[in-house]
C-alpha cells in the first residue's frame, strides 16, 4: 500500500551524526595517511640533505633479537623493510578478504578484469624499462618499475578522486593486491639471495600448519600469531624476504557481517553479566561480543591506524633520503635508470590498466566490463603510477651507492607526475555534462543488488513519488534511540531531493527493546485507519513513552477508533505484518538497526545528511545513466 499520509518531510534539523563504520573509517584513513605519507618523505628528503651522514649512520644501526645460541639481526632500515611492513601488507590482505566476502568482489565475475587489469600494467611498465636498460648491468631492476604503493595510490584518489568511490576504490582494490602479490613473488624468486632451503621448507610446512587451522575453523587468534612469526621467522632465515607472510594471512582472514542470531547471543551474554557480574560472566559476555564481529573487522580496526599512519611513513623517512644536488639530477634525469622508471609508470601503468580493460570489454563482447566509467579507468591507470613502497622496497635489494639514488629519484618523480595527472583527469570529467560525467566515471555495469525483497507498493510503506529514480529502504525499529537520531536526517534528505522514494519496513530488536515489537504493531493497527505515517512519526517523536496505554492515547490523538485500535493492539492484528518485514530483513542479512538500502544497494557509510547525500546523488546518476 502506497500510503502517503501528510507532508511530514518538510521539517529542518541540523544535526548530524557523525557514525563510524568500517567503509568510512577505511577512507579517511587513506586521505589522511596520505597526507603522513608525504610528510615523511619531505622530512627524509630534508634529513639527507641537510646530514647525509647521520641519516645512513641511523638506519644502517644493527639490532638483533636473540634466544639463547638462536636470533635475529638487521640493520634498522631492514627491520623496517622487512618487519613493520609485513603489517602494512597484512592490512592489504585484510581489506582484498573483506571486498571478496562482503564488498564488490563477492561477485567472482567480477574479479576477471582487474585481474588482467593489474598482471598488464605490472608487465608493461617492465617492458618499458628493459627498453630503456636493455644490454646494461641496471637491467638487473626491472622489479623496481613495476609496483604500485597501495595505500600511497588510494590515499591520493581518496584526496582528488571522484565523489562516487565505492566501484572504484574496489577496483583499484583488485588491480593493487594482483600487483603487490606479484611483487612479493618477484622479490622472492628475483631479488633474495643466498637462500637456505631447509630454512624454507620448514616455513612452508609451517604456512601449512596455518592453513589447516584455518580450515578447521580455529578462532582462537594466539595460534595464527605464533604461527605467523615462526614463519617470517623461517623465511628471514632462509633469504627471503618475509614481508609476504603479511598478505598471506591477510587473505587467510574472514569477513562476515554481523548476524542477527550473533548479536543477539551478545545481548543475552550482557544481561546475563548485568544481573550477576562476576568475571565469568564477563569473559562470556566478552567473548560472545567479539564472536559478532568478523576476525577481518577487529583486526582492521586494531592495525590498519598503525599501519597507515605510523610504519608506512617510517618506511617513506627511512627509504627516500636522497642527497639532491644539480650535477646529481643532471646526471640521473639522463640515466636509464630514472628515465625507465618514469617513463614505465608514468606511461606503462594507464597504458597497461586502460589497454587491457577496453581490449578485454571489446573481446569478451561485453561480457567483462569495468565496474567503473572509462574516465574512472583511466584515472585509476594513472593513479597506479605511484611506485613507492614495494618499489623503494626491491630499489634496496636491487641496487646500491649512485644507482639506488637514481631509482629512488625515479620513483618519487613518477609518483609526483602520477598524481598530479590523476588530479588533472578528474577535474577535466568534472566539466563535463552531468550525463556525460556520470557515464564516465560511473559506467554501464549493472549494481550489486543487497536487498532481497523488492519494494511492492501494494504492500510496502512508501513516501514520495511512486516513479521516483532513487528508492530509500529503511529497516528500523520505533525504540532505536539511532533510528530516532537518524529520522530528522531522513526527512531532510527527502526536503531537498523530492524524487527519492522512501520505504519504511520494521525490525523490532526485541531483545534490546522491549516496547519494539508492540510499537510496530501499533502502527499496523493505526495503517488499518489509514493513519500509518501518522503513528509512526508520533512514536518517533515520543521514543521514551511506548507502553500500552501511551500507545492507546497516541490513538485517541490521531483521532482514531480507539476501541477498535486497543482491540486490534491486544489481538496482535499487526503482527504478521510486522514478522514479514523481519523475515525479508534476515533474507538481506540484515542485523541492526538502522539498516538502509539505496536502490536495493546496502549503505555502509554513515547516516549523516552529507552521506546519505553523496549516496543518493550516485544512485541518482546510475538511474540516469540507465534510462
Amino acid at each position: 500500500m502506497s500510503d502517503q499520509g501528510p507532508d511530514e518531510t518538510s521539517s529542518r534539523t541540523t544535526w548530524a551524526r557523525r557514525v563510524s563504520t568500517p567503509f568510512r573509517k577505511f577512507q579517511r584513513t587513506e586521505s589522511t595517511s596520505a597526507i603522513y605519507l608525504v610528510a615523511a618523505a619531505i622530512a627524509g628528503l630534508v634529513w639527507a640533505n641537510a646530514d647525509e651522514a647521520s641519516y645512513e649512520k641511523v638506519w644502517n644501526t644493527v639490532f638483533s633479537i636473540d634466544l639463547g645460541k638462536y636470533g635475529v639481526a638487521s640493520d634498522l632500515r631492514g627491520w623496517v623493510n622487512s618487519g613493520l611492513m609485513t603489517f602494512f601488507f597484512f592490512v592489504i590482505g585484510l581489506e582484498a578478504r573483506r571486498e571478496f566476502d562482503v564488498g564488490e568482489l563477492r561477485e567472482r565475475r567480477r574479479v576477471t578484469l582487474p585481474l588482467l587489469a593489474g598482471l598488464t600494467g605490472m608487465a608493461l611498465p617492465v617492458v618499458i624499462y628493459l627498453g630503456f636498460t636493455v644490454g646494461s648491468s641496471a637491467s638487473h631492476g626491472w622489479g623496481v618499475a613495476m609496483s604500485t604503493d597501495t595505500a600511497f595510490a588510494l590515499g591520493i584518489l581518496a584526496l582528488v578522486g571522484p565523489r562516487f568511490p565505492d566501484r572504484l576504490r574496489s577496483f583499484m582494490l583488485t588491480v593493487l593486491v594482483v600487483d603487490d602479490f606479484v611483487a612479493l613473488v618477484v622479490i622472492v624468486v628475483a631479488y633474495s639471495s643466498g637462500i637456505s632451503w631447509l630454512a624454507l621448507v620448514v616455513a612452508i610446512a609451517l604456512f601449512v600448519g596455518v592453513l589447516g587451522l584455518h580450515l578447521f575453523h580455529v578462532r582462537q587468534a594466539l595460534p595464527y600469531v605464533v604461527g605467523g612469526v615462526a614463519i617470517w621467522v623461517a623465511l628471514f632465515k632462509s633469504g627471503v624476504d618475509p614481508v609476504v607472510v603479511g598478505l598471506a594471512m591477510g587473505l587467510l582472514t574472514y569477513a562476515y557481517p554481523a548476524g542477527r542470531p550473533a548479536l543477539e547471543n551478545a545481548t543475552e551474554g550482557f544481561r546475563l553479566f548485568r544481573e550477576q557480574p562476576t568475571a565469568e560472566l564477563a569473559r562470556q559476555a566478552s567473548e560472545s561480543v567479539k564472536a559478532a564481529i568478523s576476525p577481518n573487522a577487529r583486526l582492521q580496526e586494531l592495525i590498519h591506524p598503525w599501519s597507515s599512519y605510523v610504519i608506512v611513513p617510517i618506511f617513506a623517512l627511512a627509504n627516500v633520503g636522497i642527497p639532491i644536488s644539480g650535477h646529481f639530477l643532471a646526471d640521473a634525469f639522463t640515466s636509464p635508470i630514472t628515465l625507465g622508471i618514469v617513463v614505465g609508470y608514468v606511461v606503462g601503468k594507464p597504458v597497461g590498466i586502460a589497454g587491457i580493460s577496453w581490449l578485454a570489454t571489446k573481446i569478451s563482447r561485453g561480457s567483462l566490463w569495468p565496474p567503473v566509467g572509462w574516465a574512472a579507468v583511466g584515472g585509476a591507470g594513472t593513479i597506479a603510477g605511484i611506485g613507492f613502497t614495494v618499489s623503494l622496497l626491491i630499489a634496496s635489494l636491487a641496487f646500491t651507492g649512485t644507482h639506488l639514488q637514481q631509482a629512488r629519484l625515479g620513483v618519487l618523480t613518477a609518483a609526483i607526475v602520477a598524481a598530479l595527472l590523476t588530479w588533472l583527469s578528474f577535474r577535466v570529467t568534472e566539466m563535463l555534462p552531468l550525463r556525460l560525467r556520470a557515464i564516465a566515471l560511473l559506467g554501464r555495469s549493472e549494481s550489486i543488488v543487497d536487498l532481497a525483497d523488492p519494494v511492492d507498493p501494494e504492500r510496502d510503506h512508501i513516501r514520495g513519488p511512486d516513479d521516483a529514480p532513487v528508492t530509500l529502504v529503511e529497516y528500523g525499529d520505533l525504540e532505536c534511540p539511532y533510528c530516532g537520531q537518524a529520522e530528522p536526517v531522513i526527512r531532510e534528505l527527502l526536503a531537498d531531493y523530492g524524487d527519492v522514494r522512501y520505504v519504511w519496513r520494521h525490525l523490532p530488536l526485541i531483545d534490546v527493546h522491549p516496547h519494539a515489537q508492540l510499537a510496530a504493531e501499533a502502527t499496523e493497527v493505526a495503517a488499518l485507519q489509514g493513519k500509518f505515517w501518522e503513528m509512526r512519526d508520533l512514536l518517533f517523536e515520543h521514543q521514551d513513552a511506548l507502553r500500552p496505554k501511551d500507545l492507546t492515547r497516541y490513538a485517541d490523538q490521531l483521532d482514531l477508533d480507539v476501541d477498535r485500535f486497543t482491540d486490534d493492539l491486544r489481538r496482535h492484528v499487526g503482527a504478521s505484518r510486522v514478522e514479514s518485514d523481519v523475515d525479508s530483513a534476515d533474507l538481506s542479512d540484515v542485523a541492526g538497526t538502522p539498516t538502509l538500502f539505496v536502490n536495493g544497494r546496502r549503505h555502509h557509510g554513515a547516516f549523516d545528511l552529507q552521506s546519505l547525500k553523496a549516496a543518493v546523488r550516485a544512485a541518482r546518476a546510475r538511474a540516469f545513466i540507465t534510462s
